[in-house]
């Protein structure tokens, strides 16, 4: 039987990126792309993901956790009344005084890849891949990012399923420059995809997803194709 891999997907960069790593790595048909509601504001990274999904010709899997965040504030949740902020990562964590950005929805990523975990061994794959880097960690921003955290989960899923399945986070010692390198590499079609943490008409510009992917795109050279891209 051939390898198979399933892969968080939020349709944003670092998640395409790995999605098309994966697609190369394994053959398109071997790859099963796991989506996940969680409460978000708005639609948008659902839908960008369906346009990617569409654009490889590729059928992924959806679940729906946001049951398991109602009972966080965190600024990405539509039940919160806290705002974003539209600053830097940078900018965020020197008033955090250590503490993770108020984008850090708690644990995700550790429930996520749990999930992505028990669906994964159903449908007989033996990878899971998920996109985070070493821009995300740094700071403790978003401590589900980490090395540390990365080599901790994997140890567990591995045990826990018997050792038939291994975590794999090929951007996790890597900055999102070089995320977006290895993507222009693959032709991932970045006009595709969905980044700002607002669910506005285009992309704020000003939240620190959006401010960190305008600044990875010009250290390649080229221009982030979210600002000329006309979003549904």
């Amino acid at each position: 039987m051939p390898d198979k891999a399933m892969l968080l997907f939020s349709g944003g960069v670092d998640s395409t990126t790995c999605l098309a790593l994966a697609i190369e790595k394994y053959g398109m048909g071997n790859v099963i792309p796991l989506s996940i509601r969680y409460g978000q504001k708005h639609e948008k990274e659902i839908l960008a993901a369906e346009s990617i999904l569409a654009h490889y010709g590729i059928k992924g899997v959806e679940l729906d956790l946001s049951q398991v965040f109602a009972y966080s504030g965190c600024s990405l949740l539509a039940h919160s009344d806290e705002a974003v902020p539209e600053s830097s990562y940078a900018e965020q964590l020197a008033r955090a005084d250590g503490a993770p950005v108020s984008t850090y929805v708690p644990f995700r990523n550790g429930l996520f890849l749990s999930c992505a975990a028990s669906v994964a061994l159903s449908l007989g794959c033996r990878r899971v891949y998920y996109g985070a880097h070493r821009d995300d960690a740094a700071g403790a921003a978003y401590p589900d990012c980490s090395e540390d955290f990365f080599r901790s989960m994997d140890c567990a899923v591995y045990e826990g399923s018997g050792r038939a399945l291994r975590l794999e986070a090929p951007f996790i010692d890597k900055n999102k420059v070089q995320v977006v390198a290895e993507g222009l590499r693959l032709g991932v079609p970045y006009e595709l995809t969905w980044s700002c943490y607002q669910g506005g008409e285009r992309p704020c510009g000003v939240c620190g997803t959006c401010i960190d992917r305008r600044m990875a795109f010009e250290a390649n050279g080229v221009q982030d194709p979210a600002q000329t891209h006309d979003y549904i």
